[in-house]
C-alpha cells in the first residue's frame, strides 16, 4: 500500500510478507514501514521499520486500564486509512537491535566455541587415545627394552629428568642463530637455556670459557664433524682419520676396499687413513706419522666407534704439528669417561673437539663441538688452509656459522634443555661413581671371555667396550649378532683389521653403559658373558647344519629350542632391573 502527497516529499509504504485472515494480532516484522525522499540521493534507501498492526484502541480498554498509558502503548500510534481507524505499533530500536544483536553475539559464540573445542580436541589428547596404533609399537619397544640385555657401547639409558625436558613444550619454539642473535623473538628464556648449557658443558669438563668455546646445537656427532670440517676447510681438503675396519668412525672419511666414498666427508673432502698394527690392534703412530707427512692433511682426527684402549694424545699432537694440521677428537664414545676424568683427556692436545652427548654421556641423543679460543702456543707450527699465521685462533665464528646457517636450521631447544639436566649431572660425584662402575663392568666383561679362551681385539679394554674377534669360531659378526637379538641380547657386529671389507664383519663390540645405567655390576656382567657364551655355542651348532647365509642360517636359529630356552633365561635375567626413566 502507497500513500503519498503530491505536494509531500515523503511516501509511506506498508509491505506485508503474510495477509492474515482475520484481524488479530500481527507477529512483529511481519508489516515493514518504508520512508521514502525524493529529496535523497537515488543510491540511498533507509532501512525498514518494522511494524505490528492492531486493532483501534477502544473506549473501554482505556477504562481497564485508568486511562494509564500501558508500557506496551508508549510505541503505539492510531491513523486513519480509507477512513478506517487503525494503530501502528513499532518495536523499539533497543528491543530490536538488542534481541538482533544478541542473538547474532550467541550465534557466533556458539560457533566460536564449537571450533575451540574441535581443536582441542585432538590438541589435548594422550598418545594412546590420538594414535593408538603407534603408541602400541611404542609400548612393545618398551618392553622390548625393558626384557632385553642392552650391550650395544653407543647405546644408554636416559634419567627421568633428561626424558621430562626432551618431552616438553620447548620443542614448540623456533630459535635459528645463537644466544642474543635470533632470526625469530620470543627467545629470552631460550637464550637462557643454552647460555646456561654452554656453561655446564664447559665446567664439565673442566674448561676455561677464554680458552675454549662451545657449540651445543649440533643435531649429531656426525654433524658436529661436517661442521668443523665445513668451517676449517674447502672441498677438495685434506683429512685424515682412523680406518673404521681399525676402529674409526665413516664420519671420519671411509671409503671401502674397492674405493666406494661412504660418507659426506669423504664425498666433498679427499681423505686417507691411518691404522692400527694388525698383530697388535693398537694404533701404528710410526706408520701414522709416516703417512700423515706424506700426505699432508689440514684436519688429523684421533677418536673412533670401536676403539677399546686408551689415546695418545700427546704424540697426535706431535704430528699434527709436524704436518700443519688441526688436531680434532672424536671423543662420541668416552665423552663421559672424560668427564669423569677416567681416562685421558684430549683438551690438553687438541683444538677441537667433537662427541655426541648420549651414549656414556648419558645425555639426549644429539652432538657438541669444542673449539680453542684465544692466543695460540708458538709451539703449535699449526698451518691453517688460508695460510693464516696468526697467533689467534679464529674457529669460533667459523664453526658456529657453518652450524647454522651452513648445515642446520633451528636448534632442537627441547635436546638442549636435556642436555643442560645431563651436563649438571656429570658434574657429581654420583657420575663418577657410575663411570667408575662402568669400568670396573668392562673389565669383569673382558676377563670372563678371556677366561673361556675367547679373543678379544688388543687383549682387553681400557674403557667402557670390548671388541670381540669371533674369527677363530668360524663365526660372522652378523650372524653371532642374529643370535642375541632372537635370545633378547642387543649388541652390534664390526669390522676387525684384516676383514675383507665391512659386509662380513669378523666380531661384535659390547659395551657396559647401558646395562650399567639398570644397576647391573661386575657379578651381573659374569652371567651376562655366560649368556653370551651360550649364544656361541648355539651359532657355531647352526652354522654347521645350516650354513653361513644368512637365510638358512635364520631358519636354523627359529626352528632352535636352545634359542627360546636362553631367551627365556634372559628375559627372566632382565626383569630384576628396572629400566631408568620409568620408576614411579
Amino acid at each position: 500500500m502507497d500513500l503519498s502527497n503530491s505536494n509531500s516529499n515523503l511516501s509511506l509504504g506498508i509491505s506485508s510478507h503474510a495477509s492474515p485472515p482475520h484481524r488479530v494480532q500481527i507477529a512483529d516484522d511481519s508489516i515493514l514501514l518504508h520512508l521514502e525522499s525524493s529529496r535523497q540521493e537515488p543510491t540511498f534507501s533507509s532501512p525498514p521499520i518494522p511494524l505490528q498492526l492492531m486493532e483501534p484502541l477502544t473506549e473501554s480498554h482505556r477504562d481497564e486500564v485508568g486511562g494509564a498509558e500501558r508500557e506496551d502503548d508508549r510505541d503505539v500510534e492510531e491513523f486513519h486509512i480509507l477512513g478506517h481507524s487503525m494503530c501502528l505499533k513499532r518495536r523499539r530500536d533497543s528491543e530490536s537491535s538488542f534481541s538482533s544483536s544478541s542473538a547474532k553475539r550467541n550465534s557466533c559464540e556458539r560457533d566460536l566455541e564449537t571450533r575451540r573445542s574441535a581443536v582441542r580436541s585432538w590438541g589435548n589428547q594422550t598418545l594412546r587415545a590420538a594414535d593408538p596404533n603407534l603408541f602400541g609399537i611404542m609400548e612393545k619397544e618398551k618392553q622390548r627394552q625393558i626384557k632385553g640385555i642392552e650391550l650395544i657401547a653407543s647405546e644408554n639409558y636416559v634419567c627421568r629428568a633428561v626424558m621430562e625436558a626432551l618431552g616438553s613444550h620447548l620443542t614448540n619454539k623456533y630459535s635459528e642463530g645463537m644466544p642474543g642473535a635470533r632470526y625469530y623473538c620470543g627467545n629470552q628464556y631460550i637464550d637462557e637455556i643454552e647460555t646456561l648449557c654452554r656453561e655446564r658443558a664447559l665446567a664439565a669438563f673442566g674448561l676455561d670459557s677464554d680458552s675454549w668455546g662451545v657449540n651445543v646445537q649440533p643435531y649429531s656427532c656426525t654433524s658436529a664433524n661436517f661442521a668443523v670440517y665445513t668451517g676449517l676447510l674447502l672441498p677438495g681438503d685434506r683429512i685424515m682419520g682412523l680406518d673404521t675396519p681399525s676402529g674409526g668412525n665413516t664420519s671420519h672419511g671411509y671409503c671401502t676396499p674397492n674405493g666406494r666414498k661412504v660418507s659426506g666427508a669423504s664425498i666433498f673432502f679427499e681423505s686417507f687413513p691411518y691404522k692400527v698394527n694388525p698383530q697388535t690392534g693398537y694404533i701404528d703412530y710410526d706408520k701414522l706419522e709416516e703417512r700423515a707427512l706424506d700426505f699432508r692433511p689440514k684436519i688429523l682426527i684421533c677418536g673412533g666407534s670401536s676403539y677399546p684402549r686408551e689415546l695418545d694424545y700427546r704424540r697426535f699432537r706431535q704430528i699434527a704439528d709436524k704436518c700443519g694440521a688441526v688436531l680434532m677428537c672424536d671423543m662420541a664414545q668416552i665423552s663421559g669417561l672424560v668427564a669423569a676424568k677416567e681416562c685421558v683427556s684430549p683438551f690438553g692436545y687438541c683444538d677441537v673437539v667433537t662427541s655426541t652427548t648420549h651414549k656414556s654421556l648419558r645425555g639426549p641423543r644429539g652432538g657438541i663441538i669444542f673449539y680453542r679460543k684465544g692466543s695460540r702456543p708458538r709451539t703449535i707450527a699449526m698451518l691453517l688452509y688460508q695460510g693464516n699465521e696468526s697467533n689467534q685462533y679464529d674457529f669460533e665464528e667459523k664453526i658456529n656459522f657453518a652450524v647454522f646457517p651452513s648445515l642446520q636450521g633451528g636448534p632442537h631447544n627441547n635436546h638442549i634443555a636435556a642436555l643442560a639436566v645431563a651436563l649438571k649431572q656429570v658434574a657429581t660425584l654420583e657420575y663418577k661413581a657410575y663411570m667408575q662402575q662402568v669400568k670396573k663392568n668392562a673389565q669383569a666383561l673382558a676377563s670372563a671371555l678371556l677366561r673361556k679362551n675367547y679373543k678379544l681385539v688388543t687383549g682387553g679394554t681400557d674403557n667402557h667396550m670390548v671388541l670381540w674377534d669371533l674369527r677363530s669360531l668360524g663365526l660372522t659378526g652378523k650372524n653371532f649378532e642374529q643370535v642375541c637379538e632372537m635370545c633378547h641380547i642387543t649388541l652390534n657386529k664390526i669390522t676387525i683389521f684384516g676383514d675383507n671389507g665391512i659386509i662380513t664383519p669378523g666380531g661384535v663390540r659390547i659395551g657396559t653403559p647401558a646395562m650399567t645405567s639398570r644397576g647391573c655390576l661386575e657379578s651381573d656382567f659374569e652371567v651376562i658373558v655366560e649368556f653370551l657364551h651360550i649364544a656361541a655355542q648355539i651359532a657355531v651348532v647352526v652354522q654347521r647344519e645350516h650354513g653361513k647365509l644368512p637365510k638358512p642360517f635364520l631358519r636354523g636359529l627359529q626352528s632352535s629350542n636352545e634359542v627360546v630356552e636362553l631367551g627365556y633365561r634372559v628375559a627372566s635375567f632382565s626383569a630384576k632391573f628396572a629400566m631408568p626413566g620409568l620408576e614411579t
